[in-house]
């Protein structure tokens, strides 16, 4: 059996076992391997095993991934997500559709302080679905804006997203994570556009906010938003200009929100043993996927189908844009039944090599694919956006979730396709950062 066949009979096997239920990191461990002990011999394969589970755990940069958990939990319990809403809503419910905006409005805030979308759709929801529906916002539209509105901790740094992307790429993290800003601010307006839309075709989902708020109060509510935005340019700004490193812009970050939930007097015990669990929960489980994704990656780089494949796509006649519209076609069709950091890992050893040779910029296509990813969030059947969701507001059946959801997900599609028209949106201010 030559290398190819092998490659292709694993990535086979890989599938099926993912089909049967078991753990993907497990799983891409297990055939990666099979696969090495089979083209070399399981005397090789099983440092493969130890060696890159260890490196993968000890290396410095991955710390970032607590530290940025972390960040949101403390912000969490500094009662900074309500602050927000609070804030957003005094200068939007006048507007059509006023208390959405103001729920895209926060989580985009929120996102500048979390990695973690699952958190943002969680905290977000306990918020903004009660008091949308007190004001009889329709359930599709309360539902479908805080699950769109949670996936932008994906893409607005600091980004889990980005980070697992760089580890996999070994693309610059500092970079990745500077390249999130507009088109996160983008990817924002275009949902808040999805809002008026639909309230403007159909006034009755979202009926007017009653009571009117005064230019100071508004004013005033800027109170609730100059915690994130100071907490946000230090940790954006010292890596934009060379200062810090993506790590150490975690530990400002998760220590100056800690100070403030301390100096607000919101911190507990309760809390903060939460908040350190949940960090420690993810980065556990992000840090095996990436360790069974290298040990996999290794198995395909002997079987030398990411060669092949890469080689043979940049041979096609066809424009590169086609293959990267089916290479998206795939990402949408994979989020229907993966989680978005699954997905990426078990995609990367293939799609890179193709993305390189056809010579489409890594860091651009880091935000393609991470709003790709974010895409994944709210995707049946599989939308883990929409499942803690269900979980957070049980009255509402799951299915109304995704369809409230789905107009928010073409928009999604159309920044997609904006930022490939326009790729100086996601790469204009990594090309002026310090280093």
């Amino acid at each position: 059996m030559n290398p190819i066949t092998a490659g292709i009979l694993g990535s086979l096997l890989l599938a099926i076992l993912l089909f049967l239920g078991m753990p993907i990191a497990f799983v891409m461990m297990l055939v990666g391997f099979l696969g090495i002990s089979y083209l070399t011999s399981i005397h090789a394969a099983l440092p493969v095993i130890a060696k890159t589970v260890y490196e993968t755990a000890s290396y410095y940069p991955y710390t970032i991934i607590p530290l940025f958990i972390l960040m949101g939990g403390f912000a969490g319990s500094a009662g900074i997500t309500r602050e927000l809403y609070q804030s957003f809503d005094k200068w939007f419910r006048r507007l059509p559709g006023g208390l959405g905006i103001a729920t895209i409005s926060a989580c985009a805030f929120f996102a500048a302080l979390s990695g973690s979308s699952v958190a943002a759709s969680a905290a977000m929801g306990t918020i903004a679905i009660p008091e949308m529906r007190r004001f009889n916002y329709a359930p599709r539209l309360a539902v479908g804006v805080v699950a769109a509105g949670g996936t932008l901790s994906f893409l607005i740094p600091p980004s889990l997203g980005f980070v697992v992307y760089g580890m996999l790429t070994e693309q610059s993290i500092g970079k990745l994570l500077i390249s999130g800003i507009f088109p996160g601010i983008l990817l924002s307006l275009a949902f808040v556009t999805i809002i008026v839309f639909q309230v403007k075709l159909n006034p009755s989902l979202a009926p007017a906010t009653p009571g009117e708020v005064s230019f100071i109060e508004k004013l005033k509510a800027f109170s609730g938003i100059w915690e994130t935005l100071i907490v946000f340019f230090i940790v954006m700004g010292g890596i934009y200009g060379g200062f810090i490193n993506p790590t150490e812009a975690g530990a400002i970050g998760a220590t100056a929100l800690f100070v403030i939930a301390l100096l607000k007097k919101k911190l507990t015990f309760r809390n903060l043993s939460a908040s350190l669990l949940e960090s420690g929960r993810i980065s556990v489980l992000v840090l095996f996927l990436v360790a069974g994704a290298n040990v996999f990656s290794y198995f395909l780089a002997l079987s030398t189908i990411p060669i092949a494949v890469s080689s043979w796509m940049a041979g096609l006649d066809v424009s590169r844009y086609i293959i990267l519209a089916i290479i998206i076609l795939i990402y949408m069709v994979l989020g229907c039944f993966l989680d978005a950091i699954s997905m990426m890992v078990l995609t990367m050893p293939v799609i890179f090599p193709v993305i390189k040779a056809l010579g489409f910029d890594p860091i651009w296509f880091g935000v393609i694919c991470v709003i790709m990813m974010e895409a994944g969030l709210i995707t049946p059947p599989v939308g883990l956006n929409v499942y803690t969701l269900a979980g957070v507001v049980k009255e509402v059946p799951m299915q109304t979730i995704f369809r409230g959801a789905m107009p928010f997900l073409i928009s999604m599609i159309v920044v997609v396709i904006f930022i490939t028209l326009f790729p100086e949106i996601a790469l204009f201010l990594p090309s002026m950062m310090g280093r």
